[in-house]
């Protein structure tokens, strides 16, 4: 059976290569917070679902972002 997401490969001591790069924290945002995004430009969160997505109003309407928040920024 196939795993289901992508998993970690264990970093041996005695590997020639650099160990990968520690994952970065998960991002948090809360309602109200003034963000940006690559494509949708500025805007201002309207709702957090923890751990899920962020709903966030760009003005030209309203955008549901799913984890993990690749392309959104809190300014």
């Amino acid at each position: 059976m196939k795993p289901t997401g992508a998993a970690r490969r264990r970093h041996l001591p005695t590997s020639p290569f650099k160990p990968p790069p520690a994952a970065p924290p998960a991002k948090e945002f809360a309602p109200e917070d003034r963000v940006t995004h690559d494509k949708y430009g500025l805007g201002r969160v309207l709702e957090v679902e923890e751990g899920q997505a962020v709903l966030v109003d760009f003005g030209t309407g309203k955008v549901r972002i799913p984890a993990p928040y690749s392309k959104l920024l809190k300014l």
